[in-house]
């Protein structure tokens, strides 16, 4: 769910030596996907979610009939996900909201294929124990840690406006979660916005506070991505990767102790934070909708009205071929 500001055309293109090595290493892989025999699903993935349906096995039983095989390689991030499908190396992964508009904005050739349901409590405004810090309002002249450009940073503004406040009546921090942690234990911040797990994880082991999550507020959904190229040509097999995905989310919904479980293994955290991570967030994805698209929009608009990308984008552009 976090970017790189440095996220540029230069950057899409030049993306190093473990993404250009997946681009070069599929050379066949395109000779082979004209045949529809020969197809293969290159996915990107976090740890998370996607790594729980990667054990399941469950993908490949369904593409098997369709003679499709699948591919997994593992990334740190949703933004190095976005440079490899831009060379070309994979053709589907997951992502926050913020990401994929700055690829966009870049001109990466991604489109929407599957959301999440809202997930609004997902991310929060937390402040240390004892804070005089109450209310929102009480934000005002306050250093505000969070990851510029991401998600939280459009959950803030938003947050800001519904209490009459302006983005400019806080004081902005730009900290990746690892730095603003570390910040906000020694206090050199007065609130941090953040998500899952990190926001857990800030409950459990250093007693943060709620003043505010994203209820009421944001969607936060999460999403998966492909190419304008993989969706004209492979429909049928984007329509049962979200579809199993979606029974991975209905599983952890109806076993969220067991589902809690795995995802402490997977991530390598406690499983008191994971347990927290799991009850409150909401579960289900589907095809992307133009009014879903329209919630991308926004927060297109509203970083383009901060500056952080060059220029206005139309995200209707970016629904992929009909996947209904």
């Amino acid at each position: 769910m976090t970017f790189d500001t440095t996220f540029t055309r230069r950057r899409l293109l030049a993306t190093g030596v473990a993404v250009s090595a997946l681009a070069a290493g599929n050379t066949a892989w395109a000779q082979a996907a004209n045949n529809k025999a020969g197809r293969v699903l290159r996915i990107g993935h976090q740890k998370g979610w996607l790594s729980i349906l990667k054990a399941r096995g469950t993908l490949e039983k369904r593409l098997q009939p369709l003679g499709v095989s699948v591919t997994w390689t593992e990334f740190n991030a949703g933004p190095v996900q976005l440079e490899a499908l831009n060379v070309g190396a994979i053709d589907f992964g997951d992502v926050g909201e913020a990401p994929p508009i700055f690829a966009q904005a870049a001109g990466a050739p991604l489109v929407y294929a599957g959301a999440t349901v809202p997930r609004p409590q997902l991310e929060a405004v937390i402040v240390p124990k004892g804070s005089p810090i109450k209310t929102v309002a009480d934000l005002k002249g306050k250093r505000i840690g969070y990851n510029k450009g991401s998600n939280v940073q459009y959950f803030l503004v938003k947050l800001l406006e519904k209490h009459g406040l302006k983005y400019g009546d806080v004081q902005s921090v730009f900290l990746p979660p690892p730095d603003a942690r570390a910040a906000f234990e020694k206090g050199a911040i007065d609130a941090w916005i953040i998500w899952d797990p990190f926001y857990a994880a800030a409950q459990k082991t250093l007693d943060a506070q709620l003043l505010a999550d994203a209820s009421g507020i944001v969607k936060n959904r999460g999403y998966y991505f492909t190419s304008r190229d993989f969706a004209t040509r492979n429909t049928d097999v984007l329509k049962i990767a979200i579809q199993e995905v979606n029974a991975i989310d209905n599983w952890v919904s109806g076993n969220k102790p067991a589902a809690a479980a795995e995802l402490s293994a997977v991530l390598g955290l406690d499983k008191s934070i994971t347990e927290r991570y799991v009850g409150r967030a909401a579960y289900g994805t589907a095809l992307v909708t133009r009014d879903i698209l329209a919630e991308q929009q926004a927060i297109a608009d509203t970083f383009f009205e901060l500056k952080l990308i060059p220029k206005k984008l139309n995200l209707l552009h970016a629904a992929p071929v009909d996947l209904a």
